[in-house]
Parts: C-alpha cells; sequence; structure tokens
C-alpha cells in the first residue's frame, strides 16, 4: 500500500505523530514506547523528502530519526499541548471530585457495584456543581484544609 501525502499534509502528519508520542511518553523521563517510537522514527524519515528536514535530526551514531528541537518548540505544538493539558485538568478535577463526593454519600462498595446507568444519573448532580464551581470561580475557592 502508498499513501500520498502533500508537504502540507505530511507536515501535519509529523506534528500529529509527535502530539501522540509526546502524550503516550509524557509521563516518563525516557521515552520508553517502543512502538510509537518506531512510528514516530519512521514518520520522520521521510522528512527531507517532503523539504522539512528541520523537523527531523538524524543521529548516525544510532540510525535512527529523532524531533529536531525546531519541532519540539514549534508554536502550534505548543499551543495544543497547552490547550490539551488546561482540558485535562479541568475534566479530571472535575470528574474526580464528583466520585469522591458520590463515594461519600453512598459509600465505596455501593458505588463500585452500581449499573453504569445508575451511577452516571447520581453523579450527574456532583458533575454539574463543579463545572458550575469553577467556570464562575475558577480555583478561587479551592482550599486545602489542615488534617483534624
Amino acid at each position: 500500500m502508498k499513501i500520498n501525502f502533500s508537504k502540507e499534509q505530511y507536515e501535519v502528519l509529523i506534528k500529529a505523530v509527535y502530539l501522540g508520542n509526546w502524550m503516550v511518553n509524557s509521563m516518563e523521563e525516557e521515552s520508553s514506547n517502543e512502538k510509537y517510537n518506531s512510528i514516530e522514527e519512521y514518520v520522520l524519515s521521510f522528512a527531507k523528502d517532503f523539504g522539512l528536514e528541520q523537523y527531523a535530526d538524524y543521529v548516525e551514531g544510532e540510525k535512527k530519526y529523532y524531533p529536531s528541537q525546531e519541532l519540539e518548540d514549534d508554536p502550534e505544538i505548543d499551543e495544543q499541548i497547552h490547550l490539551y493539558d488546561d482540558y485535562t485538568f479541568w475534566d479530571k478535577l472535575i470528574y474526580n471530585l464528583a466520585r469522591r463526593d458520590l463515594t461519600r454519600k453512598y459509600g465505596d462498595n455501593p458505588v463500585a457495584k452500581m449499573p453504569p446507568e445508575e451511577l452516571l444519573n447520581k453523579e450527574q448532580p456532583f458533575i454539574e456543581k463543579y463545572e458550575m464551581e469553577f467556570e464562575n470561580n475558577g480555583l478561587r475557592n479551592i482550599m486545602i484544609k489542615p488534617p483534624k
């Protein structure tokens, strides 16, 4: 099979693959997820063919391609990472607090045994409460209580 890309499409592909690999490996100091790393390396190996060699660095001793500093510093990539981080922060905060409150109200064991539809219905008011709170106040009202 052969897939044809324009230069513009290939540039988007490089950035999409970089972002995907960044997400998969962002929790680790060394990127260790080989199946994603190898796809990124393969896609980068064609950068010169598309006149986008500024996005790929070739390490002769390893015979591998890596994202260049220019790709890592690309403003579009930086913006996408910030949007992703911001979205996931609020999403996880809302859903974690809602689940905490649901568990406080009904208990760990009953929540674990709830059918999915019931769980969603009972959790929804908590989710909506936190969505409204954070939409209106951001983190202004968040406080950590000292232990008793």
